[in-house]
């Protein structure tokens, strides 16, 4: 069984949006939504915009070096 981890582990790392997507860093834990997926607040590198981004998805971003 694979864990998930915890939102705030995430703060201050950096993911990819999928394989060749802009960089982004996570910095600060977002709302639960009723469906009991998390949003998470990100802030994209090249544009230095920052937007909510789904936990889930987050999950399945590759992390960056």
């Amino acid at each position: 069984m694979h864990a998930f981890p915890e939102p705030q582990q995430l703060v201050g790392t950096w993911r990819r949006f999928g394989l060749v997507g802009p960089v982004y860093e996570i910095i600060e834990a977002g709302e639960e939504r009723p469906d009991g997926n998390r949003t998470m607040k990100v802030r994209v590198l090249e544009t230095g915009e920052e937007v909510e981004y789904s936990l889930l998805d987050i999950l399945d971003d590759p992390k960056e070096r």
